[in-house]
């Protein structure tokens, strides 16, 4: 059984969301030990006794706040349906490179597809996310 299943129809954690369920769009991201996965091809039983977060856990990390912070004050999302796996990409990204390049949140970014085409603030809003990140940590 997917992972997505589970998330949404066993737990009811219904904010990830299917899309293809060929790991092609993004929508269904989750985290695995905090490593980005797509939940619609990743079998329940490979992560068994592993820490899985989704979107509505992510608030709770420092960089799933900024991200959420950021995507509120710039808001980025007009559809809304592909915008949890977008922050769930974009908090992987962030967990790894804290200030990144454009070229890194393109790479990091590149299987989130979004029919609204909000790309150019979901780009924003993750450099807007790390630099308050980075003033948060200087403080």
């Amino acid at each position: 059984m997917p992972l997505l299943w589970v998330l949404r129809d066993v737990i009811g954690l219904t904010g990830t969301k299917f899309g293809c369920g060929i790991a092609q769009c993004g929508a269904c991201t989750a985290h695995v030990d905090g490593k980005a996965v797509r939940s619609c091809v990743t079998r329940v039983g490979t992560v068994a006794d592993r820490g899985i977060t989704t979107i509505e856990g992510i608030g709770a990390t420092p960089h799933g706040r900024a991200l959420q912070n950021a995507w509120l004050s710039l808001q980025v999302p007009q559809c809304g349906y592909c915008q949890p796996g977008q922050i769930m990409s974009a908090a992987a990204l962030l967990s790894e490179v804290g200030s990144p390049s454009d070229a890194q949140i393109d790479a990091a970014m590149a299987g989130n597809l979004c029919r609204c085409c909000t790309y150019v603030r979901i780009r924003k809003a993750i450099k807007q996310a790390a630099a308050s990140q980075a003033t948060a940590q200087r403080t």
